[in-house]
């Protein structure tokens, strides 16, 4: 008999639209130490930072840098505060562990990252801050990219510091996230519920029946995400932020975690719009992004060039690494450019479809 191949065809997606108050409040902390490499996000987001005491700039900074997965919600809380009385209530070494517990995460080491048993990992300040330094190293090195942030050797000892005395690290964390949220977060989150329980609903009534993973996610945040993911969960639960700008953040790689994407509000393409604020957000996304006179010399260069990689980029607009990297990857997210791979190079053409349709929506919101 002869061989046959057959090809299975895409696994399809279930689809949920929350709001997910938990994992909201915490990305909306994260972006506040992602001012340095991403260009785009919301005004909140600037304001913010800028508005912070530097003790609570340098423990925000501190938690999210170095021991985020601690601050990371670990199901569908309904409500921030709840997620924070939940780590109060916590076992202070299990809640350390859980921070670390990736260094010897036997994925890690298939994927070729060096990984560490924790004790070796916590026997010295010198063995934890060498090998995280180490792992930053390898990470952008996969990537094919130099670091965008110099690795803060300070920063890593206070993190050690607190990872050797668990009590207090719980207590920092915890006071830290009680204090932005009465201080910060809840009355931006009461602002602008109405505006993120608009985007869930109309998400949520389309048809996404026989739908892949892929297929979905570009339905939902408008970002074609095929060359950022190469696993695909069966379920994903979709959760519109007001601060995200055109990027997403993937929530999900924790064991019994559901995977979770976070994506700007905005309304499905054809759908009107109640809140003004919404329409007005989604908007101004795209046209941040097309208020720089060095993304609008990349543009006009790819009116010019079929494609241009990145390095020709940087010789072109004698930029550095990390200044063309935020704002091609601005670019890239609010969809002006479409991005693949050529070997290690990331490369880059015009997306003239997301021209015109920007066009069209200045058009509509200015009723013109």
């Amino acid at each position: 008999m002869a061989d046959q191949d057959f090809v299975l065809a895409p696994a399809t997606v279930r689809v949920r639209l929350a709001l997910e108050p938990a994992f909201n409040a915490t990305t909306s902390l994260m972006l506040l130490e992602q001012m340095e490499i991403r260009s785009g996000l919301s005004e909140w987001v600037l304001q913010t930072a800028a508005a912070l005491s530097p003790e609570r700039k340098s423990t925000n900074r501190l938690i999210f840098n170095t021991m985020g997965e601690i601050a990371i919600p670990d199901q569908g809380w309904s409500s921030f505060p709840a997620f924070v009385d939940h780590l109060a209530s916590q076992d202070a070494v299990a809640l350390r562990d859980r921070a670390i517990s990736w260094c010897q995460d036997a994925k890690m080491e298939e994927k070729g990252f060096e990984t560490i048993e924790m004790d070796a990992l916590l026997a010295s300040q010198s063995a934890y801050v060498g090998f995280m330094q180490r792992h930053m190293e390898q990470a952008y090195a996969k990537k094919g990219e130099e670091s965008e942030m110099e690795f803060d050797a300070a920063l890593y000892a206070e993190a050690y510091s607190l990872l050797i005395d668990p009590p207090a690290l719980q207590k920092r964390i915890v006071e830290h996230l009680r204090v932005m949220w009465n201080e910060v977060l809840q009355p931006d989150w009461e602002r602008n519920l109405p505006m993120l329980e608009e985007s869930a609903t109309a998400f949520q009534q389309l048809n996404y029946a026989g739908l892949t993973a892929l297929e979905a996610t570009r339905m939902i945040t408008g970002r074609d995400l095929s060359a950022a993911w190469s696993e695909w969960p069966d379920e994903i639960i979709f959760v519109p932020s007001a601060h995200i700008g055109p990027y997403v953040i993937r929530f999900g790689w924790m064991e019994n975690v559901a995977t979770r994407l976070m994506f700007g509000a905005r309304m499905p393409e054809g759908v009107r719009t109640v809140s003004p604020d919404l329409s007005r957000s989604e908007l101004l996304v795209r046209l941040s992004a097309l208020a720089d006179d060095t993304r609008l010399h990349m543009l006009e260069l790819l009116t010019q060039h079929q494609e241009l990689c990145a390095q020709d980029m940087i010789e072109m607009l004698k930029l550095s690494q990390s200044a063309a990297s935020r704002h091609l990857r601005q670019l890239t997210a609010t969809g002006y450019l479409l991005e693949r791979r050529r070997e290690v190079a990331k490369c880059y053409s015009l997306n003239p479809d997301r021209v015109a349709d920007t066009i069209q929506a200045l058009k509509r919101f200015l009723k013109t």
